[in-house]
Formats: structure tokens, sequence, C-alpha cells
């Protein structure tokens, strides 16, 4: 039930105004050595089914690549003149190994930020930024003064939303409260780690974002190829990202659990990898599920996967398969 012409549906993210289609490309493999999306010929082809398949949300790191920075310069040169036509979201806040200029060990300080911004915006080849996402929480500088930097970046045009990844609960309220008191723009989105075989997001992270209106965008959806069903035999088909890292993830590929995940895909004749983007948009406050690809077959299989919907009786076939985290009762 994957069908190259399907177009993927569209939500809003959160309770903002920006809209995004339901299944993103992940555009870390983009100039990712040994890939064959490591040339620009590689990066355009996938990009360009991307777009052909109705994904309109392409995510980038300025981290990503051989290179900090060479995945956004390849999905810049690759969207050319579809660039107005997409939603393109970057990050910041990672170790970019200068390619911003010095942090000083402080990659949410209002210099930084101002720095790490044009040089996205160089390398991606354009005058905005649709999703400016503060990649991981920065210990050394206040939540205050980053926000307040980001207010600046929206209000000049060069950011229209911000979002970030890797936070945890009380971090999520944090931001959002200080960024009520200083009456400054607030972020929209949250990305973290979250599939089926790890929930761990469900105890505070989904929580706190249904809580303050911020749409979700979990990444690492298919748990390093393990959904994919690819690795089912217990070894790493030769171009795979486990045959290059990971390796001991494939003892898991074999696991009574994820053979009864295949099984369950079979018996409703859809992919392992419908089923796992197709679990986690059913889940609230899910946005966009952000699912990398090297291949245009990929790009196919991924954007055609919101088109499952589970039934109330397969989630919680799923959920037996999966267990939810057990939440700890405080009172």
């Amino acid at each position: 039930m994957t069908d190259s012409s399907y177009t993927p549906s569209l939500r809003r993210l959160g309770l903002s105004g920006l809209v995004v289609s339901a299944v993103g490309l992940g555009c870390n493999n983009l100039g990712r050595p040994g890939a064959a999306t490591e040339s620009q010929r590689g990066s355009d082809r996938v990009v360009r089914a991307a777009i052909d398949a109705g994904i309109t949300f392409f995510d980038v790191a300025d981290t990503y690549g051989a290179t900090p920075g060479l995945a956004e310069e390849r999905l810049g040169k690759a969207l050319g003149t579809r660039r107005s036509d997409v939603v393109v979201a970057t990050k910041f806040g990672m170790d970019a190994g200068g390619a911003n200029g010095p942090d000083f060990g402080a990659r949410g300080s209002r210099r930084y930020v101002r720095n790490a911004v044009e040089a996205s915006l160089r390398r991606l080849g354009t005058d905005w930024i649709d999703l400016y996402q503060f990649h991981t929480p920065d210990p050394r500088t206040p939540i205050d003064e980053t926000l307040s930097a980001l207010d600046d970046l929206v209000r000049e045009g060069k950011v229209r939303y911000i979002g970030h990844s890797n936070r945890s609960g009380w971090q999520i309220a944090q931001a959002e409260y200080v960024a009520r008191e200083l009456g400054v723009e607030r972020f929209v989105s949250a990305q973290n780690n979250y599939n089926l075989t790890d929930r761990r997001a469900e105890l505070e992270v989904l929580p706190a974002s249904a809580e303050f209106g911020i749409g979700v965008l979990p990444y690492f959806p298919l748990a390093n190829g393990l959904l994919t069903g690819k690795y089912s035999s217990g070894k790493a088909p030769e171009g795979s990202r486990l045959a290059r890292t990971r390796q001991h993830l494939l003892e898991d590929a074999v696991s009574p659990t994820l053979q009864a995940y295949s099984a369950f895909a079979r018996e409703r004749g859809v992919s392992e990898v419908t089923v796992a983007i197709g679990w986690l948009l059913a889940q609230t406050p899910v946005a966009s599920v952000i699912a990398g690809a090297t291949s245009v077959e990929q790009v196919a299989a991924n954007a055609a996967a919101d088109q499952w919907v589970p039934t109330e009786e397969d989630l919680a076939e799923l959920d037996g398969l999966f267990p939810a985290p057990e939440r700890i009762a405080l009172f």
C-alpha cells in the first residue's frame, strides 16, 4: 500500500500558523560520506523526489554533512527555485566545529545565535528560515537571552518560527513561561527522539508539548532502521546505516518482539515503515514525522506512510508489543 503518487496530508505545527507535511524529509544524509546523497547530484535526486511526492517539510542542521554546514549547502542548491514552495527548518546549538565562528562554549548566547543564523542563511542560499530550532540546551546561557535573540530574528524577518530539540519536560515549561513573561516569540515545536522502541518522550515531552500547544517532531522514527525490517536476518545490507555503525543493534533486529512487529505489518498488508510512521502520526501532539532517505524509493515509501491510519485495536496490539513507559505517581 505504498503509492508513489500519494500526497502526504498537511498539518499545523502545534497552535502556530505554520503548516507542514505529515511526513518530512530528514536531511541528515545530505553530504554524508558513503551515502548516495553524499554528492550534490544524489542530494538533488532525493530532494526533488520528496517535492514530487508532496513533502513540503525539510529538516536540516548546521552540523549535518561530512563537514558542518555541508548538508545545508546541499539542501539549498537542491531546492533552487522551489525554495518558496517548501518549509525549511534548520538548527543551531550543537558544536559546529567553528563553521559559525567561535562559540566560546555558549551556543545559546545572543552573539552566537546571530552568527549562526547568518551562516545558515548563506549556506542555504535563502533570505529566511521557516523554522529555526535550538538543537540542544545550553547550560551556560540563560534561556531568556536565547529567546530574546531569537525574537529579534523573527522581527527582522530572517526567521519565521522558532522551535527546540532535545529538551526535557521542565525545560519546555520553563521556556514557555519565560517567553510569556518577556512577551517574546515562543517555541512552537519540539524535536525529540521518539519511536515504538523508545517511548520515553511520552513521560514528559509529549504531555508538556500538548499542554503548551507545541507540535512534536519525532526524530529516529525508524529506530536506526530496526523498524524497517531490513535487518530481520540479523545482517546489515551493504551501504545500510548499521553496516557502518552501531552494529550491536543487529542483535535486537532478530528479537521476538520485532519478528512479531513484522508479522503485524504483513497481516495488514503494509510495510514496517508504514506502521512505524503511521503509529507516530496517531500520537498527540505529533505534527510531522522526520524520516531520512538516501534513495527515491525510500522517499516514496516514507511519503505514503501516512495513508495508513491505525485503529484502536491496532494501537492496543502495538502497545502490547512495545509497552508505554510507566509513569511514577508523585502523589
